[in-house]
């Protein structure tokens, strides 16, 4: 999530059609019934705009303008992709995709795939199979020129640089967060392994309930703001000072437990060891590598710190050029861009028993490691996933990866589970047989 954020009382619903041509020569037209008109005019007309100081600006319905237009509220770090040119996909349009059909997990009701794509609140969706796009669609505030906040698919991005760096023998998954950053030796990151901060399984005592105006959430959002502080305040100023105030609470490796703030220390933790940021890192070590059409971005904290725990923006196709990478083993056109082994570690998953104590209903067997999402399901699927219905969807045996950006009004993916991850199955036994 983002600083100053509260969830908005007012809301403003506007039908707005959104026509796009992709590369593939296919005319896509969709009309979204929560799409507000946003920002439009010059200026636009009071009761359209959106202001870095509205602390809603990151709440439905503003959200779905803002997901797309982040570097115009926040200051943002740039992930280059470099000088060379990129390198365009393979289009093989399969127009028998919406209308695919599955059973919703939750009702049983029957939808096609179409129907799921409007339900989701999509504003871009990519199919890749054996490397080629099947499928690519935009609507909302999105467009094929257009980036879009992809939240907590940021963590995933930053567990492969870390497990990049631990199969390079540049960090050593066992070691304490206390002995590779010194800050936080005093802390509840002092005696957490860089392991168990990546599979999320420490104790810290943190609470991440945005619908309480009292959890530790908003101490934390207010230290990463970059806007300027009340008069007399006297908190924590940036990620690196909030990490260093973390108190302990239960111990480090006996439960999964879902918090945004040990990404920051991963964060922390790899730029100590690289002197880089993951910013910089990520551009140099695969967005320049992977052929990417544009520059992604990070938004940063007051002193320049890139929110490793949510904030990369990025485009629609080059989000899916990560995920083909991870399906194909950290390899591409016969170089080996990612280490084998840290894909493997990723994919192997962690401890389901851990996972099952979190409670998420809507993944049942599933598991978390380095910072992804493990399905443990006949295909060995596995996803980047974020709120308001980010996702990046990894089907190996299927040959398959899909991403989707939404804006969809309730953060939690349990919202969007029952109407995804059965369409997502749907499509991996169409496209095997």
């Amino acid at each position: 999530m983002y600083p100053h954020i509260k969830m908005l009382k007012n809301r403003l619903w506007i039908a707005a059609t959104v026509i796009t041509v992709g590369i593939s020569g296919v005319v896509m037209a969709d009309t979204r019934q929560d799409q507000a008109a946003w920002m439009e005019g010059f200026p636009p007309p009071q009761g359209s705009i959106i202001r870095n100081s509205d602390r809603d600006f990151f709440s439905f319905p503003k959200l779905t303008w803002s997901v797309c237009h982040l570097r115009q509220l926040l200051p943002t770090k740039a992930v280059s992709r470099g000088l060379a040119a990129p390198v365009p996909f393979e289009y093989r349009p399969d127009r028998n995709i919406d209308q695919i059909e599955f059973r919703r997990s939750d009702t049983g009701e029957t939808m096609s795939w179409a129907e799921a794509y409007t339900a989701n609140h999509t504003d871009g969706l990519i199919v890749l199979h054996k490397g080629k796009v099947l499928y690519e669609r935009y609507s909302g505030c999105l467009d094929e020129l257009g980036k879009h906040a992809i939240m907590s698919m940021t963590k995933s991005i930053v567990g492969l640089m870390a497990e990049i760096l631990i199969a390079e023998g540049v960090l050593d998954e066992h070691a304490l967060a206390g002995e590779l950053v010194p800050e936080l030796k005093a802390g509840a990151f002092g005696n957490a392994t860089l392991r168990q901060i990546l599979n999320m399984t420490t104790g810290l005592k943190y609470s991440e309930d945005y619908t309480d105006p009292k959890a530790d959430v908003w101490v934390y959002n207010e230290a990463a703001s970059p806007l300027p502080k009340p008069p007399g305040f006297e908190g924590p100023r940036s990620y690196f000072e909030y990490l260093q105030t973390i108190e302990p609470e239960g111990q480090h490796g006996e439960a999964f437990a879902y918090k945004t703030i040990n990404v920051d220390a991963v964060g922390w933790i790899i730029a100590r060891a690289t002197g880089k940021s993951i910013a910089e890192l990520l551009s140099e070590r695969i967005w320049q590598k992977i052929g990417a059409e544009q520059e992604a971005y990070f938004t940063i904290d007051s002193i320049g710190t890139p929110f490793a725990g949510g904030g990369l923006s990025g485009g629609l196709r080059d989000l899916a050029r990560i995920g083909q990478l991870m399906l194909d083993e950290g390899s591409l056109n016969g170089e080996q861009l990612i280490p084998k082994d840290a894909i493997k570690s990723i994919t192997a998953g962690a401890n389901p028993e851990d996972f099952a104590k979190a409670g998420y209903d809507t993944i049942p067997n599933g598991s978390y490691k380095s910072l992804w999402w493990l399905f443990h399901n006949d295909n060995g699927a596995y996803a980047a996933r974020g709120v308001h219905g980010q996702t990046i969807y990894i089907d190996p045996t299927a040959q398959m990866v899909i991403v989707r950006f939404a804006s969809h009004p309730t953060p939690g993916n349990a919202a969007n589970d029952p109407t995804s991850l059965p369409a997502y199955q749907a499509l991996a036994d169409y496209l095997l047989n």
